[in-house]
Order: structure tokens, then sequence, then C-alpha cells
């Protein structure tokens, strides 16, 4: 395999203390509805979709999930080993919210479609993957509640009835729930937003974990695919060096890790932005991190899987 695969990233579809978001500025505002509205300050709740959120069960946690390529969905790794014990260990979620990096749009929008299609949005790779089929149905009502109260909160968004589930989907999911009996909202990342919005909209979001709903940002904590070498076992130091820099930065100083592009040589790591951004979603959804699993992959691609609490 070469590295001829092309990944899309377009939106076109057929710790310590847990830091307030709003102390951290965002290159774009995050609260951009009408000023003139006034703001809701309680926490986000869907407590009134799901009939059984009211009965005692453990908060679940934010996930940072790096998906690498899209051949992870064929895959028998350590990470989807990984993957497959976290289906396992937590409780059953009533819904996934989750980021990928492979839905980038103008404004932020959240999938309402009760039954996504699985987007084979790639090309040049194994023709097996092109026969996979990932059948989660959507939650359209999760999805406009969630609009709603965003827009309450004054954060302006949307809901997109007709989205399909790309691979920062489908491909870690189908080995987190292999059943695919888990429904499924899937959130934009806009063009505007930074670490800092994409922290601060997992906070707004975060309540959400204390009703049984599992938060996930999918991406990768290392993105050069122009340095990547299929099935390489050699490892790009400078991409582990990066990756043991921002964890540590994580666990002792949260506004470091926001300012990650001011490490030396991050536009080698990540070129372009978009699949680090849903670490900060992340991020923001939890407290402490801890880390799930850690490995690279075909040279350059960190394979990293972190939980926050």
């Amino acid at each position: 395999m070469t590295n001829e695969a092309v990944f899309a990233i377009s939106g076109d579809c057929p710790h310590n203390r847990h830091m307030p978001y709003s102390n951290y500025p965002t290159k774009s505002p995050l609260n951009c509805s009408d000023a003139s509205q006034p703001v809701v300050k309680k926490p986000l709740s869907v407590q009134s979709i799901f009939a059984d959120t009211h009965s005692k069960r453990a908060t679940l946690p934010a996930l940072f999930i790096s998906h690498g390529a899209p051949t992870l969905a064929l895959e028998h790794s350590a990470t989807t080993q990984a993957l497959r014990r976290i289906g396992h260990n937590l409780p059953k979620p009533h819904a996934i919210i989750i980021m990928s990096a492979h839905w980038l749009s103008p404004t932020l929008e959240i999938n309402s479609n009760p039954a996504p299609t699985t987007w084979h949005d790639f090309s040049g790779l194994d023709p097996k993957l092109y026969q996979l089929n990932y059948p989660a149905l959507g939650q359209p009502q999760l999805a406009e509640s969630l609009a709603q109260q965003l827009s309450e909160h004054g954060i302006r968004a949307s809901t997109n009835p007709i989205r399909a589930y790309d691979h920062g989907v489908w491909s870690p999911l189908l080995h987190l729930y292999p059943q695919a009996d888990i429904p499924i909202v899937q959130i934009s990342l806009p063009h505007s937003f930074d670490a800092y919005a994409c922290y601060q909209l997992g906070a707004k979001l975060a309540s959400l974990r204390t009703e049984q709903l599992l938060l996930i940002g999918s991406g990768s904590i290392t993105h050069n695919l122009q340095n990547m070498r299929w099935a390489a076992d050699s490892e790009d130091e400078a991409a582990k060096d990066f990756k043991s820099w921002l964890l540590h930065q994580l666990k002792t100083d949260i506004p470091a890790a926001l300012q990650w592009q001011q490490y030396a040589n991050s536009e080698h790591i990540h070129p372009s932005d978009e699949h680090l951004l849903p670490l900060f979603f992340a991020l923001g959804a939890g407290q402490r991190v801890s880390v799930v699993s850690q490995r690279m992959a075909h040279h350059s691609l960190g394979m990293d899987i972190y939980r926050f609490d």
C-alpha cells in the first residue's frame, strides 16, 4: 500500500483541576447567537428523552480516540483490543455524541439523520473496507434538543438531517460497540474553532455524562500523512516527543495544552489542526486524563486513546 490513499477531511457528504471554560479566549467566540437574547445558565439535560436516566448509574467518561487510517476498521491490534475493552467495561450509554475530524463545516451542525449511512470517505485502500457497514441509528430528538439548548446557551447550532457517518465515526465505533446498537449524534467541527472553542463546547456538554451519554472526540494525537510509511515498524521520534509533551500538559497545565501550537515543530506533527482539535472537545467534557492505550502506527500516526473523568 502506498501513500496515494486519500482520506477526506472535508464536510461534503453523499488534569489538574477542571478549569472554567470561560477563562479561555477563542479566536472565534463560541457564544455567537443574537446578543439581545437572554443566555440560559442551567446545565444541558436530556433526561426527558431517555426514560431511565433517573436511575442511579455511573457517570460516563469522555474519550479521545486516535482513529488513525481507515484501515483501523479491519485491524486486530492493541488499539482495537483497547476499544473493545472500553465498550465491554463501561455501562452501556443511552447515546453517543461524537466530534470527528472528518466533518468540517462553516458553522456548528448536529446530525439529526435518523439512519445515517456508512460513508466510505477515502480512496485507494483495501477493497474490503468498502464492504463494511455500521448500521447504528441516529437520534433526531437528541440532536434537536442539543441544538435548541445550545442556542439557549448562546451558541448557534443547526441540525443536518442528511449527514452520513464518516470513517472518523464508524471505524473506531465498529470495535468499541460492534453490535451498532447505540444511537449516535455527530457534531461538526466548525472551520473557525480552535482548541479553546472545542474545549468550551465540551464543557457545555459535560453535564450529559451524568445522564449516561458518552462523549467522544475522534481524531489523531499525531497526524502527518506525508511522513506515513505503511505497515512500517519504525516510529517517528518527533511525533512521539510531541505526544509525550502534550500528555504531560494535559495532566499538569491545561492552558499550555490549549496553546499546543507553541510547541516547537508543531506544524510538522499536525500540518493542519483538524485531527487534534477533537482532543480538546473531550478535555472540556472531563477533568482528569488517563491513558487507555498508546502506540504508533505507519511510522507517524499516534494511536493513543485517552479517557477524561
